[in-house]
């Protein structure tokens, strides 16, 4: 005979209730949850049943877990296609997200050996360096670093003062349209710095990418490095 009286495990209770604040939108993706021991206090448990809640969680794939940070929301890693037509906004809006950019910074200063090399200019030639925040949906996905050589490129810097867009901006000093000569991807850990702004642990991987856009002239224009979290977004190489 069955037993009527049987009652539901406390952790799957708790599994439930943490799922319906997902299903009811309560946390987005990459929000973090409240700690084991807030958690513990709303559900009048331990610590151990908590954890043991959150890892049912973790097995449906809906919940992640980062050692040191505690338990987050997953999110649907971003499709990114890298090829010779890389466009932030029109990459993200193609994949369904809302794209937005943040500028971190936007200065002026002489180009380093590399840097200079990859534009093909002179070492120490000034360049314009835009730096900023990518975000899909809100959340963020990326922080990247973009050179302009200011010998090829003279008002790229008051464009990017009036508009986040690169493609804008380019467009707005008469660069109708530019291509990726070069792309290159490496797997790095986040420093401290990039973990914070993107909300991750120091550690964490990302992908680092950097390329060179030229004019259809063959032109470099920008040299671009982007740090993308690793489990926010799956680049995809294209033509």
């Amino acid at each position: 005979m069955s037993d009527s009286t049987a009652k539901t495990p406390i952790w799957k209770a708790i599994a439930e209730a943490l799922r319906s604040d997902l299903a009811e939108g309560r946390y987005s993706p990459g929000d973090r949850l409240p700690t084991e021991s807030a958690l513990a206090d709303r559900f009048g448990v331990n610590r151990h049943t908590v954890r043991h809640g959150i890892s049912a969680l973790v097995d449906e794939g809906l919940v992640r877990t980062r050692r040191g940070a505690g338990a987050f929301v997953a999110a649907t890693p971003t499709d990114y296609p890298i090829g010779k037509r890389v466009r932030f906004h029109e990459n993200l809006i193609a994949a369904g997200r809302r794209p937005e950019k943040r500028v971190l910074a936007l200065e002026q200063r002489a180009a380093t050996m590399g840097e200079a090399k990859a534009l093909q200019i002179a070492p120490g030639d000034p360049v314009c360096s835009y730096q900023g925040l990518s975000l899909a949906d809100g959340q963020p996905i990326a922080v990247f670093e973009s050179l302009f050589p200011l010998t090829r490129l003279a008002g790229i810097t008051a464009a990017l003062e009036r508009t986040s867009s690169v493609t804008e901006a380019l467009r707005s000093i008469g660069i109708a349209d530019y291509l990726r000569s070069s792309t290159r991807l490496t797997a790095v850990r986040a420093s401290a710095t990039q973990a914070l702004i993107l909300h991750l642990t120091e550690g964490d991987p990302l992908l680092r990418s950097s390329g060179v856009n030229e004019s259809d002239r063959g032109e470099p224009l920008e040299y671009g490095r982007t740090w993308f979290a690793g489990d926010r977004v799956t680049l995809t190489l294209g033509s």
